[in-house]
């Protein structure tokens, strides 16, 4: 059993071998993963030693007084969050093996091709269509408000493989390489001036066979993983105290003192405990995790993250008056990361109204919450054992 102090031992040994001052970002990240101490609880050989999930800590804390490089994890997210949990669930030990050190290292950064045009809130709808063709699968159709597609080299991937079945038991998960040909990414342009997402035609992709994700016609269980590690990813992060955007207003209050108002006071004070209610949730969440897979109390973290987001963002408009509705930077930029701390308080304002609709809508995760979390009972739905082709589109 790997306990802390084994731990300490292999991250000082690490440190000692590859010197943070002088041994290439890359190559010290690469060095971290085959020692292991990149998901401490993943598997040996992948990343991991099987130890506690929790110890992930002991790693971080040591790595980080050494001044060791990390993986940039906001900028591949997506491939961190989502793609890797769903491999190593799900993925044969060649697709282990080939995705999951590329993706840790951020060699190979991933996005995720679900939501389509007809088929957002329902999911389970979708319409691009997988055919099989010998030991590949070709693709056609639409997908859309796919983040980072216009950076990424691999994309997770969920197609219907047989119209003839009710729409949940049709689908199957694919792993698509987005330099394939028939592949092509748009850019969408936001409110805040910027093309964050990106809107994905596919057009006779060629998929091979052996880059699906479990088995034909169960991607929508393997979609439950991916789906609930992103509202984990999206909902649960770690923050310190007045971090994320209860940071910025918290500043502006304390700094200007001339901005404020009874009202505006009594309201801080009410976001600032939820905020602090939030985050500490979010903390215990993270300790469930230790004892197995994230469940559907991701879903309740989601509603909360982007309630909070947009009410205190509109709480510091407010609070800064006219000079809260500046934004002095509309231009069509492509960016890597959403910054939403680091920018003016009218781009957070603007931001975070895509909170409640980006990885589940609100409406769909408090369905998701009642049933699953609440046990009320389930809402009627008359297409449940009526075959995808025979549905009203």
């Amino acid at each position: 059993m790997t306990d802390a102090a084994e731990l300490r031992r292999r991250t000082q040994e690490l440190l000692a071998a590859h010197p943070p001052a002088g041994t290439d970002r890359l190559d010290f990240l690469k060095a971290r993963f085959d020692a292991g101490l990149a998901w401490v609880h993943y598997p040996e050989g992948l990343g991991g030693l099987g130890a506690p999930r929790s110890l992930q800590a002991v790693v971080d804390a040591e790595l980080e007084a050494a001044g060791a490089p990390d993986n940039d994890p906001r900028r591949i997210g997506i491939g961190l969050g989502m793609a890797a949990p769903t491999i190593l669930k799900y993925g044969t030990e060649e697709q282990k093996q080939r995705y999951l050190r590329p993706l840790w290292v951020g060699e190979e950064v991933w996005c995720q091709l679900f939501s389509e045009p007809g088929a957002g809130s329902d999911l389970a709808a979708l319409s691009t269509r997988a055919v099989r063709e010998g030991d590949d699968w070709v693709v056609n159709g639409q997908k859309v408000w796919t983040s980072s597609a216009h950076l990424a080299r691999w994309a997770i991937l969920i197609a219907r493989t047989d119209p003839d079945v009710p729409k949940h038991a049709g689908i199957t998960y694919f792993i698509c390489d987005m330099t394939d040909p028939g592949v092509e990414v748009r850019p969408l342009r936001q409110i805040t001036g910027e093309a964050e997402f990106n809107e994905v035609f596919l057009t006779d992709v060629r998929i091979p066979d052996s880059r699906r994700l479990g088995e034909v016609g169960d991607g929508w269980r393997v979609a439950q993983t991916t789906l609930n590690n992103e509202r984990v990813a999206i909902g649960g992060m770690r923050l310190p105290r007045e971090g994320g955007m209860i940071g910025p207003v918290s500043k502006a209050w304390r700094e200007r003192p001339e901005l404020r108002t009874h009202d505006l006071h009594q309201r801080l004070l009410k976001l600032w405990v939820e905020s602090e209610v939030s985050r500490l949730t979010a903390e215990r969440l993270r300790q469930q995790l230790v004892a197995g897979q994230p469940g559907p109390e991701g879903a309740g973290m989601k509603l909360a993250f982007a309630r909070l987001n947009q009410e205190i963002s509109g709480l510091e408009v407010e609070l800064l008056g006219e000079e809260g509705l500046l934004y002095d930077d509309w231009t069509m930029r492509r960016p890597e990361l959403v910054d939403f701390t680091g920018r003016e308080a009218g781009y957070r304002y603007l931001r975070s109204k895509g909170n409640s609709i980006e990885g589940g809508t609100s409406e769909v995760l408090l369905n998701i919450v009642a049933e699953r979390v609440l046990g009320l009972p389930a809402e009627p739905r008359t297409d449940k054992d009526v075959a995808w082709k025979d549905l009203a589109r």
